[in-house]
């Protein structure tokens, strides 16, 4: 078996090919901008790329030339059924309603007076999001009607811009006070007050439809879930000081005993159901005290998750220690070859 990395700093990459050298796993690095790229893995097994949602380049292309890949019978990471509705919170509503997963009610409108008619019934606060964006940027709180109809109209209008320049230096400038930031990003991110973001200069502003959520009122925190090949390892993240998201807030609880297990088991039910490789879950409560899901990615900061003192299998098993995610893919990944291998051997005797 061979396989083949997209490499990129700061990424999952970083930690694949480590794990190859020490496994001794062949495997080689390829530009998967490269022209000529599907001919490179021609002699591969696998691809793996660890796409970002604020890089133009992988917006662009990466889906394709994965899913490209798949219909010819390469396995990849991220595959369709994992990556398809990455970054895209509309397809991620149709998702989970599709499969009958316990999403946060949501509602989407592709035309304005179907909007503004809606704005009127309903009540208030709702939360706007853009389909795209993740740590909570493109999120906001519209407490009555008169907002509501504003978002409407630059919806249906200029749009928005996939960069909030002011939502990116008050976060930066929260977290630099709490000492969770330096201050060469607080720097950067003033710099950004004046200087957009080159994938905000390229990629179009979102306009033409618009999405809302349920607000669900007293959750002092959400719970974050990642599945990968049947183990399970989980945050609980504190909202922002006077606000109303977690997601990005830099205030983590890596107890296990605060992860509450019904987001467990709905984690894994949903990951087996859809047959995901790996997907992070977003949890926070209904009045009722019941979990719903916010989002969905399959991506997830490394980092943030290293201090994890265990993870569980889908059997709820508590595992102590250390662990590595991006061994779990690759291994899943090598699984599910060997599986293949083994059908194929059986069909031809």
């Amino acid at each position: 078996m061979k396989i083949a990395i997209h490499h990129s700093p700061n990424s999952f990459s970083d930690r694949w090919i480590k794990y190859c050298e020490k496994e001794k796993i062949e495997y080689k690095v390829v530009d998967a901008f490269d022209n000529d790229i599907i001919e490179q893995l021609n002699d591969c097994d696998v691809f793996m790329w660890h796409h970002h949602h604020a890089d133009f380049k992988d917006v662009t292309v990466a889906k394709k030339i994965l899913f490209a890949l798949e219909h010819a019978g390469v396995k990849v990471f991220p595959d369709f059924k994992t990556g398809w509705h990455f970054d895209d919170k509309v397809a991620q509503k149709y998702l989970l309603e599709a499969i009958n997963a316990p999403l946060v009610p949501s509602y989407v409108f592709y035309d304005k007076q179907s909007a503004l008619d809606w704005a009127k019934e309903t009540t208030y606060p709702k939360v706007f999001k853009l389909k795209g964006g993740a740590g909570a940027a493109n999120v906001k709180l519209v407490k009555n009607y008169n907002q509501c109809v504003k978002l409407i109209k630059q919806s249906f209008g200029n749009g928005f811009s996939q960069f909030d320049r002011i939502s990116n230096f008050k976060d930066s400038y929260n977290k630099y006070i709490k000492g969770q930031d330096n201050f060469i990003n607080l720097l950067k991110s003033m710099a950004r007050l004046f200087v957009n973001t080159d994938f905000s200069k390229k990629q179009s502003n979102e306009k033409g439809y618009i999405y809302f959520q349920e607000f669900m009122p007293n959750n002092s925190f959400d719970i974050r879930v990642i599945v990968i090949d049947n183990k399970a390892f989980a945050i609980k993240r504190l909202v922002r000081e006077n606000d109303f998201r977690a997601s990005g807030s830099g205030s983590i609880i890596y107890n296990p005993v605060e992860i509450d297990k019904d987001c467990l088991k709905i984690a894994f039910d949903i990951s087996e159901r859809a047959r995901f490789e790996c997907i992070a879950y977003d949890f926070i409560y209904n009045n009722q005290g019941m979990p719903l899901i916010v989002e969905i990615s399959y991506g997830f900061s490394m980092k943030a998750y290293d201090t994890c003192p265990g993870y569980w299998d889908n059997n709820l098993n508590w595992y102590e220690g250390e662990f590595n995610p991006q061994r779990w893919m690759i291994q899943s990944l090598c699984d599910k070859i060997k599986k293949s291998s083994s059908l194929r051997y059986a069909k031809r005797r």
